[in-house]
């Protein structure tokens, strides 16, 4: 069975995946047990093997030292199917013992496959028609600390949010509905927070709860969000997985934030797992609306995080963009270099870099929207901070 193949020119069906591999054995020949293992290969000889399967097997049509491409037809896929997708091109191979480590840093999926899913129900369009914001970033935080507020506390540092300029609010990725803090209680709190923020303000406003749960009361607490008059529910996407977030998905006309926690357990070791790219490409084709990127500076360990957003930004076989968010160790002397390398399409989030300011959330908030705003009318900081006391109060809390 020919599953090196130098010589193969792959079809515009085709799924591409680009594998960076470690092995003691000959590249070529770690190769072919790569390409066999994700298709239709198997350890020992069969006597149910046919000679029509050698079609649809995978071959690596490319190898460059330890870079090694592998074209799958696209007969061995169903549409529409993450999961089996993952299982595999991502599965037993990890575990391969020919195989010391392996990495999947990027996947090129071909129109007829992208177009068997529905993509972003909002996208940045319609999340920027939603808040009526055009020409900026989006601002957003965090409530902060991430555990422990009791649910009036929670909604009014919401507000004070909400009211110095934050667009944005979102729930942290381990709160859910604990005994301080229950998840209904919070939601209808905060939602008449945000509704008396919009009223003074006279601009859009966003809360953003985590439902992420089991199955079923991840669909129930969606639907109350949504008789609660929210717009937005936030998820965390890799632990609930890719089956539920389809039912999510389904179920809802909301705009979804994909929290990506616990990703890093998969995406942070250069030589093994597989990358934030290929994650990103795959909750764009599920269907978010937002998705946590990284922030190329801050506190978290950054991965092409400006390739990863540009992707999310741009044509793709007709599915809606998704809003990319970076988040992460960020206060407001951040802001002009993430607009200067990531654009203005972006959400930038700032969780202690808004409540760590001297004076309060009010003023935190109000710094962030103060220094966006400076970027976007091109003056310098030093300069605003002149007539902006909080922005000024915040470069001399973070040294900017």
């Amino acid at each position: 069975m020919g599953y090196v193949d130098l010589n193969y020119r792959p079809t515009s069906k085709d799924i591409i995946c680009d594998f960076k591999v470690g092995s003691k054995l000959p590249i070529r020949e770690a190769a072919k047990h790569l390409a066999a293992e994700s298709s239709t290969g198997t350890w020992t000889k069969l006597t149910t093997m046919r000679k029509e399967i050698e079609n649809i097997s995978a071959r690596a049509f490319d190898i460059k030292e330890d870079v090694v491409r592998v074209a799958y037809p696209i007969e061995l896929f169903e549409l529409g199917n993450i999961p089996q997708l993952l299982s595999s091109v991502a599965g037993n191979i990890f575990g391969m013992r020919n195989l010391d480590n392996l990495r999947l840093f990027d996947i090129h999926l071909p129109k007829v496959y992208v177009e068997s899913f529905n993509g972003p129900e909002h996208g940045i369009a319609g999340v920027r028609k939603t808040l009526g914001i055009q020409n900026r970033p989006l601002c957003g935080t965090i409530i902060k600390p991430k555990l422990g507020l009791k649910t009036r506390f929670h909604a009014k540092v919401a507000y004070d949010s909400w009211v110095g300029g934050i667009d944005i609010v979102k729930d942290d990725e381990n709160l859910s509905n604990q005994s301080f803090n229950p998840f209904k209680d919070r939601v209808i709190q905060t939602l008449d927070m945000r509704q008396k923020a919009e009223g003074e303000t006279g601009e859009k406003k966003a809360y953003l709860p985590n439902v992420t749960a089991p199955i079923d009361e991840m669909i129930e607490r969606a639907e109350f969000v949504k008789e609660c008059g929210g717009r937005y529910i936030m998820v965390d996407v890799i632990t609930v997985g890719f089956s539920a977030l389809n039912k999510l998905l389904s179920e809802t006309r909301l705009i979804v934030h994909a929290h990506r926690a616990m990703h890093a357990a998969m995406t942070r070791n250069e030589k093994h797992g597989i990358s934030m790219f290929v994650f990103a490409k795959l909750f764009r084709l599920a269907g978010v609306d937002q998705l946590h990127t990284g922030t190329v500076i801050g506190k978290m360990e950054g991965e092409n995080t400006a390739e990863i957003n540009e992707f999310l930004r741009e044509e793709w076989h007709g599915l809606k963009t998704t809003f990319p968010v970076a988040s992460g160790g960020l206060h407001p002397g951040h802001v002009p270099e993430l607009i200067r390398l990531l654009g203005k399409d972006i959400i930038i989030q700032a969780g202690g870099g808004v409540h760590g300011h001297p004076d309060g959330t009010l003023s935190g908030a109000m710094a962030m929207r103060q220094v966006i705003d400076a970027v976007m009318e091109n003056t310098s900081l030093k300069s605003y901070a002149n007539k902006h006391k909080e922005l000024r109060q915040a470069m001399e809390r973070w040294k900017f």
